[in-house]
């Protein structure tokens, strides 16, 4: 996620001050973020092995990373991003937009006839600072993300989301419960404090 262009010095010495990107330089994690799905995961219980699992919005990689490395390398990770992504063991990456048909393919085609047990997106927009512009464009993410998941998921697969409370937000979240049995929205402790970001955790997908 891009910062505005006034505010990253501020950014970057947060980051150098952050206990989350300290503790993820140490423990060998890609970014801070998964911290928040260890903890969405330990809260849910979400991974199983011998699962799909698709990972919109992938790079650098840490929830890809976390997914295979909780399983012992006994999931098929699929992954897609608009940005490059070093590789993972365990972990098919496809770069591209996956709005593009092709790229919505080739990730059909990876995931199989079988579907995915889990979905999830930690997508966000370039953030431009004004919510009036931020806000819409996050919620077609989330949006997108929901409507892949409703595409891929087998029945009784879980779906886990990024998303930013707003306008549009309790649209989405009606509309999330549509399709799955229990949703509820969560927020971990190591997203920022001052965020307006949550998570949203769909349980028991049905067509």
């Amino acid at each position: 996620m891009s910062k505005p262009r006034g505010s990253s010095r501020s950014w970057r010495e947060r980051q150098e001050r952050d206990p989350y990107v300290l503790q993820a330089r140490k423990d060998g994690w890609r970014s801070r973020a998964v911290y928040k799905l260890e903890q969405i995961d330990q809260k849910e219980r979400l991974l199983k092995p011998d699962m799909v699992c698709v990972d919109l919005g992938s790079s650098p990689g840490s929830w890809s990373q976390y997914v295979t490395e909780k399983l012992n390398g006994k999931a098929r990770i699929i992954a897609v991003d608009l940005l490059p992504m070093d590789s993972l063991p365990d972990v098919e990456f496809v770069q591209g937009d996956f709005q593009d048909d092709a790229i919505f393919e080739q990730l059909l085609q990876a995931v199989g006839e079988g579907g995915a047990d889990l979905v999830m997106s930690d997508i966000a927009p370039n953030i431009t600072g004004t919510k009036a512009v931020d806000q819409p464009r996050s919620m077609y993410l989330v949006e997108l993300a929901l409507d892949m998941a409703r595409r891929v998921l087998k029945p009784r697969g879980n779906f886990v989301c990024k998303v930013f409370q707003g306008e549009g937000f309790d649209e989405f979240v009606r509309d999330a419960r549509n399709s799955f049995e229990r949703v509820r929205v969560f927020k971990p402790k190591a997203s920022r404090a001052g965020s307006r970001e949550v998570y949203l955790v769909a349980r028991n997908f049905s067509l």
